[in-house]
């Protein structure tokens, strides 16, 4: 097989493309690793971490960094795939010596990419995976996203809200795809559980763009909800097809097509679909309300999930790096010992992010109080949508 070197963005070229420089040069100047996907299928999520994480950077450094010390975001690629990931984080763990890194996009990278930071004792705080045993990973492994296990079940509950006749259901799942395997697991339970007939499950692959034949079996069994756990561009391909064949039931999409990078594929076909949320840019907090002012300042729309959360892993190190240099100076510890310190500081503290208020349980789970349901909402001509919470 062909061996897949993740390169960095232009946009981040400075520190990227200089990583020894960076990480041998001012001692002054902490380093965080950010190990999200720029290119690939996967790039329509991974550009609203960068967008997060470089909101974060200027944030916290206007604030002083970690008292004094400012930090720095390292940005490697990762790809769409598991040797991007193991690429990106053996660059940022070895040459780069961050403390720490937010990353990767998908789980089924950090199924393959967290073992290796895990065994060089480096912290990662997963800014999107949300799949069944990313915290089990090891010991230097936590999330920031809650598990789909936890919110994915709200979607459905809104749909029955919203029509109570439901009654059969048509899952879609990406089964080259750890995260949306895992998700669909959670879906068709909640299902069951709701007393719902799964009347079909549908495979494909988030490489695919026909779904015709897919969609077709899906609509010949007369669905009154079809729930769809892939990525943006794959998902957002397949709402497009059911819609055009003529299905005009419930659409529930999963935490994949949780980005309004998914508008420009579905475009005026994606309105009415349904999906879970981990973040209201509408969440009263001091943080959120400086994070989303920013947000809107730069990209001129609301601030989305996967941008929070990737704020959300940079403030959790730097808030646990200004603990640890309350005690000692930080810029003059050695690495290994302050991945070290990070790691065990991060777990045992509480942090009021845009997400709300967040700990950790001792294993790495994120604990989080509020969930949301939107429902995307599209201007007649497809082309601005935007996600509308349910109350």
């Amino acid at each position: 097989m062909k061996k897949l070197t993740a390169r960095p963005s232009p946009l981040f070229i400075t520190c990227a493309s200089l990583l020894l420089a960076c990480s041998q040069g001012n001692s002054n100047t902490i380093y965080i690793g950010i190990g999200v996907a720029q290119t690939s299928n996967v790039a329509l999520l991974g550009q609203e971490q960068v967008a997060g994480a470089k909101i974060a950077e200027k944030y916290f450094n206007d604030k002083g960094g970690v008292d004094g010390t400012p930090i720095k975001l390292v940005f490697q690629d990762t790809g769409g795939d598991e040797q991007g990931a193991i690429n990106a984080f053996n660059t940022l763990i070895n040459q780069a010596q961050v403390v720490g890194i937010v990353g990767p996009t998908l789980s089924q990278q950090a199924f393959s990419a967290d073992p290796i930071a895990d065994r060089a004792k480096v912290p990662v705080l997963g800014p999107s995976n949300t799949a069944k045993g990313i915290p089990q990973i090891g010991d230097y492994v936590a999330r920031v996203s809650a598990p789909m296990a936890v919110v994915a079940p709200n979607a459905v509950k809104a749909a029955l809200k919203q029509n109570p006749n439901i009654k059969k259901v048509a899952v879609f799942f990406a089964q080259n795809d750890a995260f949306s395997t895992s998700e669909t697991e959670t879906f068709q339970t909640t299902v069951k559980d709701m007393g719902l007939e799964l009347a079909t499950v549908q495979k494909f692959l988030t490489t695919d763009t026909d779904f015709q034949s897919q969609a077709t079996n899906a609509i010949n069994v007369k669905p009154d909800l079809i729930i769809i756990s892939g990525l943006a561009a794959d998902g957002g391909n397949l709402i497009k097809q059911l819609r055009e064949l003529g299905y005009k039931g419930v659409i529930i999409g999963g935490n994949g097509l949780n980005t309004s990078n998914v508008f420009s594929v579905c475009k005026a076909l994606c309105d009415g679909v349904l999906i879970a949320q981990a973040y209201s840019p509408e969440y009263e907090n001091e943080i959120n309300k400086a994070f989303r002012e920013a947000y809107r300042a730069q990209f001129k729309k609301e601030p989305p999930q996967f941008s929070a959360q990737a704020f959300t892993g940079v403030q959790v190190f730097v808030d646990s790096l200004k603990v640890i240099n309350s005690q000692a100076k930080v810029s003059q510890k050695p690495v290994a010992e302050l991945r070290t310190q990070l790691n065990q500081q991060l777990l045992g503290g509480k942090y009021d992010t845009p997400l709300g208020e967040i700990s950790f349980t001792p294993e790495g789970e994120i604990n989080q109080k509020d969930f949301y349901v939107a429902q995307i909402k599209m201007d007649a001509d497809g082309k601005n949508g935007k996600f509308e919470f349910l109350k």
